[in-house]
């Protein structure tokens, strides 16, 4: 639901972490522990629900648990990476073959579930962002990527980034869902604008638990610290600017992710029972979720779009002052950035990259939400079918 979705979310660096469990995935190792231990673990988990079931009440919301959404919305995320990050890779790659990118410099790398903010390493010239090669266009880009580097190419640095991307996606739909459903039986006659205040909750909960991560994660990059040096860097960084500091760079992320995640989940909902009505079905199929979210999607994103420009621009400043180990300040406030950018470039600048934006959320949004409206579905006649056989061999 992030950014997108799925939209907007916060921004992080890529790093792979430093531990044990090794996958190969599209060709490369690459190091990603901390997501399969926790796949594993829901996994574990679900089994356990499973057999305990009979004996143990679980708060179900619409037919499923909790558990069971975790599940849906990780798998939602994967697929939702799947077919968006060659979309970025191919951007970041023509970025690259313009302006060549710098040590200490920062870009944004998208997976089409959060941005993320990516420190130039000096004298990488291995770096999947520095391959060689001339292209004059997307679609150019796209085969000739394929043909001289292989198709898995067009995933480059996916794998680090879905350590972090994949929780925090689990988190946020998950508290969606339970936040929707308790806000419904509580507002009453106001219970279809549940959606709009469940949706912004749940941004800014799993916003604010991300947010410490994303800077250490800078960090960890660009100084190349081990865990011990991190944890003194850290240390001595509460101690001289207090434990706020841990969340700096949280404003501007809100500023857009909360109204963001707001209108998408009001418009989905709304978008969904209308084309339910209009289709004459009472369940949602992989169609109208896929439609409602992809048009609601690009609502909230048109309308959130000078608030992710000023985002954009003070996360990566933030970033390279982190690179550089530099204790100077970012601008002084999202008010400041956004009255530069208009001096500089007019009102327009405050809508720079409309259709690269709408491009990519669009169809994050509608694949994002589709897949997870799938595995709810799932699971929901999983359910069903458990209890009908429950009940047949108690009779």
């Amino acid at each position: 639901m992030s950014q997108f979705l799925i939209a907007p979310s916060f921004n992080h660096v890529l790093l792979a972490p430093q531990s044990s469990h090794v996958l190969r995935i599209f060709g490369n190792t690459v190091l990603i522990s901390q997501m399969i231990d926790s796949i594993n673990v829901i996994l574990c988990l679900e089994n356990l629900f499973s057999e305990m079931s009979a004996k143990v009440p679980v708060l179900e919301v619409n037919g499923i648990t909790p558990l069971q959404q975790m599940l849906s919305s990780c798998s939602g995320a994967i697929f939702t990476s799947l077919f968006v990050t060659p979309l970025d890779v191919v951007k970041i790659r023509l970025q690259a073959q313009k302006i060549p990118f710098r040590k200490g410099k920062c870009f944004l790398y998208c997976n089409g579930l959060m941005d993320h903010i990516c420190v130039c390493e000096n004298g990488n010239f291995k770096a999947w962002y520095r391959a060689p090669g001339h292209f004059t266009g997307t679609l150019d880009a796209f085969i000739n990527i394929i043909h001289r580097e292989g198709i898995k190419s067009l995933w480059s640095g996916l794998p680090p980034t879905l350590v972090m991307a994949v929780p925090a996606t689990v988190i946020y739909f998950t508290c969606y869902d339970q936040l929707c459903a308790a806000l419904r039986t509580r507002m009453g006659a106001r219970s279809e604008e549940a959606p709009l205040l469940a949706g912004a909750l749940a941004r800014v909960g799993s916003a604010t638990v991300i947010s410490p991560l994303e800077l250490i994660r800078t960090k960890m990059q660009s100084q190349k610290l081990s865990y011990r040096e991190l944890t003194v860097c850290v240390q001595s960084s509460v101690k001289s600017e207090g434990w706020l500091s841990l969340w700096r760079g949280l404003g501007p992320t809100l500023l857009r992710d909360v109204p963001f995640s707001a209108m998408y989940w009001y418009n989905y909902e709304q978008g969904k029972r209308w084309l339910c009505e209009h289709y004459n079905t009472r369940e949602p199929t992989f169609s109208i979720t896929f439609i409602a979210g992809a048009v609601s999607g690009s609502i909230a994103s048109i309308a959130t779009l000078p608030f992710d420009v000023v985002k954009t621009r003070r996360q990566i400043e933030l970033g390279e002052l982190q690179a550089m180990n530099s204790s100077a300040q970012a601008s002084s406030s999202t008010l400041h950035v956004m009255r530069g950018i208009v001096a500089e470039n007019g009102v327009t600048g405050l809508f720079a990259g409309f259709l690269p934006r709408l491009i990519k959320v669009a169809p994050a949004c509608a694949i994002m939400i589709s897949t997870y409206e799938f595995g709810k579905a799932f699971f929901r006649k999983h359910n069903q079918d458990r209890m009908v056989q429950t009940r047949q061999a108690s009779t």
